[in-house]
């Protein structure tokens, strides 16, 4: 009488893992990227063409290399 009532519980269980793990993910992921802009867009958006354009300067002797002597 305990065996099966041990095998209808673990069936049940098993069918529960089932249904749980083929259920859709959440939608509010897929939705997340979808509502992103593209880069593109944002740059635009931002204004960065009106931004000026900063010079960066080259450090490359600014550490000279050790002489040996």
């Amino acid at each position: 009488m305990m065996r099966p009532i041990i095998s209808a519980v673990a069936v049940a269980a098993l069918i529960a893992i089932g249904i749980s793990t083929l259920q859709p993910r959440s939608p509010l992921i897929g939705l997340s990227a979808a509502a992103m802009p593209p880069l593109q867009e944002l740059h635009v958006m931002a204004g960065v063409n009106k931004l000026p354009v900063q010079e960066i300067d080259d450090q490359s002797l600014v550490f000279t290399a050790v002489t040996k002597h």
